[in-house]
């Protein structure tokens, strides 16, 4: 059934109306839509634009129809055009002519708007949990690793040494952010549009404030949030693009640390070794154990990158107000969404069965002179200017290179050949651990 049939002498066209249907992406919001309805008609019945009996009959027929679908006793029809038009049919078929009254004062055009509005808000907040839970075992991962020395990298090559805890804390500071912008995110989708209609409001006399507050749409101190301009608030997209925006901005966070874990878990760093159980080998190399759920990670961000501009782009062209472009909204946004929540899933418990090789990041921290600015410093504090400090650091590392040694393992008179203001406390100042924890950075 269509709900816009009237005004046709035909039939739709088969293939048509194949091209037209949403009801294949739309039908996952079958529980805002209902619920939307719910306090919809609850309005109409409390301002008598239809009478209380046939409020509270939609009302309980909704309420069924959700328990129907959500235990597996009544099935979307995937030939419906839409999710709206489905569960209106369905009421209509249940509970008879007051079905037919429950789009009173209501469009299609703001009932898309407030669905997808709903499901996002309550997606936004799956996601952060997520987060959260990805937190929570970096913060394990930091704590165990304290004074777990290892290089700092600048351009890729060893530059000053760190603990892999903190190094770890750097990606929990992009996860805090991504948190935050989220949360900006969720009180921009909190608004209700429901009352504009197709694009200029109604003529009924309806308590959108009402409808806000039965579907959750308030400010922190409990006030009703609803849109402002009915033109704009069927229109409005922003919402959706700002959540693709964070979750791209998040994808690119953990496909940063993704690329980190394949460079860690290779035999040229060999730094962690993933549990078997989060790895994966190869048809014909025995010996492989290849760190596919970070390759996968990685890749999926470019995807995630491509909704966002998919979502820009359909919208930048769009005069006022609805247009069916727009339809296209949902689609991209549930991938982006279904896509970073299962990323999410996976990485968390892969870094928590993380095997740390304490050993071998000392090794790899030791070999790479990343103790050489405290050299510089060293010298600095005895009254050197820092720029001879500097060149004469960069002699002693030379040095130390064409003998195959490292600056520890330098002794106390061939500092002191490239200048008398090296004592024995060069070894403490130069100390792996020491650099670290003059820093602060432990």
């Amino acid at each position: 059934m269509e709900l816009w049939k009237g005004r046709f002498d035909k039939e739709i066209d088969p293939i048509t109306n194949d091209f037209n249907q949403s009801i294949r992406v739309d039908k996952r919001m079958y529980k805002q839509d209902i619920l939307g309805s719910i306090a919809h008609s609850k309005m109409l019945g409390k301002q008598e634009i239809i009478p209380d009996e046939d409020s509270k009959k939609i009302q309980e027929g909704l309420k069924q129809i959700l328990d129907d679908i959500e235990n597996g006793n009544l099935i979307i029809d995937e030939h419906a055009e839409d999710i709206h038009t489905f569960i209106e049919g369905e009421l209509t078929k249940r509970i008879g002519t007051a079905g037919k009254m429950l789009h009173t004062a209501r469009s299609r055009n703001d009932q898309v708007a407030l669905d997808i509005r709903m499901y996002l808000k309550d997606e936004i907040k799956s996601v952060i949990e997520y987060i959260n839970s990805l937190i929570v075992v970096i913060d394990k991962i930091s704590n165990d690793n304290k004074e777990t020395v290892m290089p700092g990298y600048t351009h890729l090559q060893r530059a000053q040494p760190v603990t892999f805890g903190y190094y770890m804390q750097a990606y929990k500071q992009m996860l805090l952010r991504d948190i935050k912008r989220l949360e900006i995110t969720f009180e921009e989708v909190n608004v209700c549009p429901l009352g504009s209609c197709a694009l200029a409001g109604t003529t009924h006399n309806i308590d959108r404030n009402f409808v806000a507050l039965e579907l959750g749409f308030v400010d922190k101190e409990g006030n009703p949030k609803i849109t402002q301009n009915t033109l704009d608030a069927v229109s409005d997209r922003d919402f959706v693009i700002d959540l693709e925006e964070n979750i791209a901005i998040l994808m690119m966070h953990l496909s940063r640390l993704s690329e980190e874990i394949i460079l860690w878990s290779s035999w040229e760093f060999k730094f962690i070794e993933l549990d078997d159980s989060f790895s994966t080998g190869s048809s014909i190399m025995p010996q492989k154990k290849n760190p596919d759920i970070t390759e996968l990670i990685r890749g999926k961000t470019g995807r995630i990158y491509g909704n966002l501009m998919q979502g820009l782009t359909m919208m930048k062209g769009l005069p006022l107000a609805y247009n069916k472009d727009m339809q296209e909204d949902k689609e991209a946004v549930f991938d982006s969404i279904d896509n970073v929540k299962a990323c999410l899933k996976t990485i968390t418990p892969m870094l928590d069965t993380m095997q740390v090789l304490k050993e071998n990041m000392e090794r790899a921290a030791k070999k790479g002179f990343i103790n050489a600015t405290d050299v510089a410093d060293y010298l600095t504090k005895k009254g050197m200017p820092f720029r001879e400090a500097y060149k004469l650091t960069g002699e002693i590392v030379n040095y130390s290179i064409k003998n195959e040694k490292t600056l520890d393992e330098l002794s106390i008179e061939e500092y002191k050949n490239f200048n008398e203001l090296f004592e024995e406390d060069i070894y403490d100042e130069i100390s792996l651990l020491n650099c670290v924890k003059k820093r602060g950075i432990l």
